[in-house]
């Protein structure tokens, strides 16, 4: 295929001029990370930051059942001061054939996986240059990308496709693959037998037929990271979907595997529900003027390539979390894998903002509980990284996906709902920010800005600090229904001292509940609500505003005398509980049942074996706790409380 570039040249300037104007969560998780594992080991250097990459021109002749790519690219920079060199990254299994400058052969040094060009002078400061590249060469392997020749469906049909993130483009093109120089704009061409349809960013200018191959040309008009550039060829069945957002009608243009098709039609159609709820709930989608789409390709999760997310299937929260990527991580880019929260965490809540939207009654709830239950299965972890070369660590799905979720989640909770949007509004809009890179302290500042709070302790304890509290509330109720209780935390990581939150607490009966939010400020804090009603349960926020668990609750006007006429030990205890009839005479045991403090029975949670007047309870499926015990035996009836913990 080498001689196809040089040969139809002609042909593409008819197309354009040279210079233009100017992509579930555990197993996202785990597909991104084991990529971004093998990705970040090949990175040889990092590039001077000397020169703004204004326009790409990216020439690519591929055959998805070869793996093989030659191309050419070619790009317009500015540099502020004169240099004599520059410098990309190229992967060593490719072959650099030649750089030209305004139409002249230059020198070259290809080595280390770094393409130096050394312009033989100085060029002058503060102007424009080009430059182009020509190569070609088979792509090293990785088996997670970063550019794959595959087989699909019954037929075993070619499937080519690229995964760049996080510094996986110069496995396949000269690229700048910092966090700091989006390029403003890129025109992509790619060369293929005419059998076949190739995706790409942008949106789709023209398909010719040239000789046996196809020319695809996709224009792209906004500033994009290298790693979101991407190219998907296959025998593809295409259909789009027209999507009436705030700001018109956008093309939702998908390519998929035919034997795929009807699943794909129908997943994507309820998809199309969240990008109007994204559009209407953020700020318009950021790529209006081109299109937003899907590429199916072999893999377990998605990336969020930019305009055009590439999927290995169709799950719910796959479709949602990969659009989200194009509001938080494509138009707003983390500037730094320090900060990949950023792009994650954002992707990660909004798929539970569509179960809020879309189930409020039932997903929504299920989904926070499942993110708290989780994040709390383990007592440490921050969201911050500090070292991004601990690939386990940095993609952790508990903590940068899960718990960064849930930090937003407590973050819209502690400054409201109309602060936090508009603040996540304001983000993204931000001319700073748009279409560019952000970091932590970027978010922060306008959190802080819309809510006019401080938001050092919440960053401190939630953001740099481990773990989660774990409550306790003793409680009691006077006759005229005043409630009084002390509200006592501990922390499961040392780090954080304290978790200063506003605390929701449920007060409730069979026939009447209210809510009300008490700011907690120090353990063992004291506090009173003056209810109507009298109160039969207490539960701490029961809607999961807040990452804690191991919760207690007990009234101490109806806590049972200590288990009079029996013996239970160890108590508190964690595994197995042993009770023992304090009378004289044998009692034989008929029966033991277990409630929680809300007066829920949980003995089908236990197992338990008896032998005359004593018995082992295995207690291990509980949760942790305050329980009362009732045992019945041949001649009395008797109550006891322990402590599951």
């Amino acid at each position: 295929m080498k001689h196809s570039i040089n040969s139809i040249l002609f042909l593409l300037l008819l197309i354009t001029k040279l210079y233009a104007q100017p992509g579930e969560l555990l197993q996202i998780a785990t597909s991104e990370k084991r990529a971004f594992d093998r990705l970040n080991k090949q990175v040889a250097a990092v590039l001077p930051n000397n020169y703004d990459l204004k326009y790409g021109r990216m020439i690519w002749s591929v055959n998805p059942a070869v793996k093989f790519i030659e191309g050419k690219v070619s790009y317009l920079f500015f540099h502020a001061d004169s240099m004599q060199e520059f410098k990309l990254e190229l992967s060593d299994s490719l072959v650099t054939d030649s750089v030209q400058m305004n139409g002249n052969h230059i020198a070259f040094t290809h080595s280390g996986n770094i393409l130096t060009a050394n312009f033989g002078q100085y060029l002058s400061a503060a102007q424009l240059d080009s430059i182009s590249i020509y190569y070609h060469g088979v792509p090293p392997s990785s088996g997670f990308g970063s550019f794959a020749a595959e087989t699909h469906g019954p037929n075993n049909i070619p499937i080519l496709w690229t995964l760049s993130q996080p510094y996986g483009a110069k496995d396949w093109w000269p690229a700048k693959q910092d966090l700091n120089d989006k390029i403003d704009s890129v025109d992509i061409y790619v060369i293929a037998p005419s059998a076949y349809k190739a995706a790409s960013n942008g949106v789709l200018v023209s398909e010719i037929i040239n000789g046996a191959d196809k020319i695809t040309y996709w224009k792209h008009r906004y500033p994009i990271a290298a790693y979101l550039i991407a190219i998907a060829v296959s025998d593809y069945t295409v259909f789009t979907d027209q999507v009436a957002l705030s700001n018109g009608t956008l093309d939702v243009v998908n390519y998929v595997y035919n034997e795929s098709l009807g699943q794909a039609q129908l997943a994507l159609n309820e998809m199309n529900e969240h990008l109007v709820f994204f559009d209407s709930l953020f700020i318009p989608y950021p790529f209006m003027n081109e299109k937003y789409g899907h590429a199916q390709f072999n893999w377990g999760g998605g990336m969020e390539h930019q305009t055009i997310s590439f999927v290995g299937g169709f799950s719910y929260e796959l479709l949602a979390h990969e659009l989200a990527h194009m509001w938080f991580g494509d138009h707003v880019t983390c500037g730094s894998w320090q900060d990949l929260w950023l792009n994650e965490g954002f992707a990660t809540y909004a798929t539970g903002l569509c179960y809020e939207r879309f189930s409020p009654n039932l997903y929504w709830k299920i989904w926070k509980a499942n993110q708290v239950d989780f994040i709390t299965s383990s007592p440490d972890g921050s969201v911050f990284v500090t070292d991004t070369s601990t690939i386990a660590r940095l993609f952790d799905a508990r903590l940068t996906y899960s718990k960064a979720a849930m930090l937003l989640h407590m973050i819209r909770w502690k400054i409201g709902d109309d602060d936090f949007f508009e603040a996540l509004r304001n983000y993204q809009n931000n001319p700073l920010l748009s279409h560019n890179y952000a970091r932590n302290i970027d978010l922060k500042n306008e959190l802080e800005w819309q809510s006019q709070q401080n938001l050092d302790e919440l960053f401190n304890d939630w953001y740099w600090g481990e773990g989660y509290p774990s409550y306790t509330l003793n409680y009691d109720q006077d006759n005229s229904n005043l409630v009084t209780f002390t509200l006592s935390q501990s922390q499961s990581h040392p780090s954080v001292s304290f978790f200063e939150m506003p605390v929701p607490i449920r007060f409730k009966n069979a026939t009447q509940d209210t809510m009300i939010v008490f700011e907690h400020t120090f353990s063992g804090q004291s506090f009173s609500a003056q209810l109507s009603f009298k109160v039969d349960s207490v539960i701490i926020d029961p809607d999961n505003w807040i990452v804690c668990n191991q919760n207690v609750v007990a009234s101490t006007q109806n806590t049972p005398p200590s288990n009079q006429g029996i013996s239970l030990f160890p108590n508190p205890a964690s595994e197995k509980l042993h009770l023992i009839i304090k009378g004289q005479l044998v009692e034989r045991i008929q029966k033991i049942q277990i409630f929680s403090v809300d007066g829920q029975e949980v003995t089908d949670k236990i197992l338990y074996t008896t032998n005359a007047a004593n018995g082992t309870i295995e207690i291990n499926n509980l949760s942790q706790g305050i329980y009362q015990l009732r045992v019945n035996t041949q001649k009395n009836n008797y109550n006891g409380t322990f402590v599951k913990h």
